[in-house]
């Protein structure tokens, strides 16, 4: 295995295998599971979409494909790797970052922001889609939305789990946070909402500054007193047949239900035991 490749182990045993291809590991056996590979095969077809109806991460693979782009509605692509030709220039709208070891960061955003406000969804791609421009839209995250380098790089992270930065993008990257908050303090300006969605970006955490909703007042005073309790109530001494209703005669012999009871309005006759 070449050097380059040798520069990140496995995520999951921790030694040097290609486990996205389907390698097995030499040391310890660990192996991609079994119907997973093909899953991952037919998902990569695919760039990843970071802001609904506008922004997508991709490999030169995914770029390559002009009808699968043009299904998604993509019509403008920006290649951050020049040496990755561009493949249909009379179908999409290109723009390449300068041939340089250190990100174009500004030049990046400057595009992506323009191609916002033209309503033009853009893919954003390099070589395999992991390193160089997932650093660039992690950029512009940070400085068009105003989100924090944590808060970017979770937000693409999730949408593309194979993204790995290497030590000199991320350090880039960070550095380049650093600068937009020293612009930020030095402007003594707070940050602003978070755009482009619905609901405030959280990760699932609380926001302290909601006020949550008052539970339904229930009336739980000890000094209430029971229905049972009360004086002018009082407790049943003798079931009866029917309820007296206020207003009406009420016969003066209620017919009571003990044993003995006899019904004066019967006219059957007793009958005897013979």
């Amino acid at each position: 295995m070449r050097k380059r490749e040798r520069e990140n182990p496995c995520g999951i045993c921790g030694h040097y295998h290609k486990y996205e291809e389907g390698e097995v590991c030499g040391i310890c056996g660990h192996r991609m599971p079994v119907g997973l590979e093909k899953s991952l095969v037919q998902v990569s077809a695919f760039p990843s979409e970071i802001l609904s109806d506008f922004l997508f991460l991709g490999s030169y693979d995914n770029a390559s494909r002009s009808e699968l782009l043009k299904t998604l509605g993509i019509s403008r692509v920006l290649n951050t790797v020049p040496a990755c030709q561009n493949l249909y220039k009379n179908s999409f709208t290109y723009h390449c970052l300068p041939d340089s070891p250190t990100l174009a960061f500004d030049n990046a955003v400057e595009y992506l922001e323009q191609c916002e406000k033209d309503k033009a969804r853009v893919l954003v791609h390099c070589m395999s889609g992991k390193n160089r421009s997932p650093a660039v839209v992690m950029a512009f995250l940070m400085k068009s939305r105003r989100w924090t380098f944590d808060q970017s790089y979770q937000w693409v992270k999730e949408r593309r789990p194979s993204v790995d930065l290497n030590p000199d993008i991320l350090q880039q990257l960070r550095e380049y946070a650093q600068n937009l908050q020293a612009q930020v303090e030095a402007s003594g300006g707070a940050l602003p909402p978070i755009s482009g969605g619905g609901a405030p970006f959280s990760f699932g955490f609380t926001n302290s500054t909601t006020v949550p909703p008052a539970f339904p007042a229930f009336n739980t005073a000890a000094s209430t007193t029971s229905i049972f309790s009360r004086a002018d109530i009082p407790p049943p001494t003798e079931f009866t047949f029917g309820a007296a209703v206020q207003g009406q005669n009420t016969p003066q012999n209620p017919v009571s239900s003990g044993p003995s009871a006899v019904n004066p309005n019967t006219t059957d006759v007793s009958m005897d035991g013979s």
